[in-house]
């Protein structure tokens, strides 16, 4: 098992103590993630972060629940956050509905899924939020990206197959994938990534898929525009 300071540090949030127990169980037996605590509210969880900031053992990712009370998840996010801004929080919720995904990410969320996620994307989805990236439920993307954005000026800038990119971003993407997708190099869809980013004056990953995911961004397939750089 690896040092607990190379692991990556957990926070649970959720009112329903079975839930909280499942989550131990699972991710509590990965060798490279570590449960610092689990909690069932939000006020709960500004709590336990200041203690656990107190004794060296802040956690890097917080699974936070959607709906709970006094605090909701997204409010609770956007507290959290806002006290500790080099955390991720991924929700990890039942509900699914567009407005409460764009609430979440409007909060700072970096990853959304539902409770129906298999375990192994659960413990995906904090990798990738502990890395930086975004990641969304495919079941929560769809309705995110089926309003196709026409015609949006910021995007005029962009060449075919860095909308290729954004679509995939969209979809919360990690480079890796992107490359498989188009059948160019990781280090290519890195490179059009940050070509995306500075077109779009944004400065990170995050903001750009939440740049993407906010706009209703899917690309209209068209892969025939300038991607000379595909191979490099």
């Amino acid at each position: 098992m690896e040092p607990d300071d190379r692991r990556i540090r957990i926070l649970i949030v959720d009112d329903h103590a079975v839930v909280r127990h499942g989550l131990l169980a699972f991710l509590g037996s990965e060798p490279d993630l570590d449960i610092v605590a689990d909690v069932e509210g939000g006020v709960e969880a500004l709590e336990a972060l200041e203690r656990l900031d107190a004794e060296g053992r802040r956690p890097d990712v917080v699974l936070m629940d959607m709906k709970m009370e006094p605090l909701d998840g997204v409010e609770s996010t956007r507290r959290i956050l806002a006290r500790y801004d080099d955390l991720a929080v991924v929700v990890l919720t039942s509900f699914g509905d567009e407005q409460r995904v764009r609430d979440a990410l409007e909060a700072g969320a970096s990853g959304y899924l539902l409770k129906d996620a298999d375990a192994d994307e659960v413990a995906a989805s904090v990798r990738a939020a502990h890395r930086g990236d975004l990641q969304l439920d495919s079941k929560v993307t769809r309705p995110l990206v089926a309003g196709h954005l026409a015609a949006h000026p910021a995007t005029r800038a962009l060449t075919s197959r860095e909308l290729d990119v954004l679509r995939l971003v969209a979809k919360g993407e990690a480079n890796k994938a992107i490359a498989v997708e188009l059948s160019i190099t990781e280090r290519t869809a890195r490179a059009h990534v940050s070509s995306i980013l500075a077109k779009l004056s944004l400065s990170s990953r995050t903001q750009l898929a939440l740049w993407a995911v906010r706009n209703g961004f899917e690309s209209d397939g068209n892969a025939a525009g300038d991607d000379r750089s595909a191979s490099g």
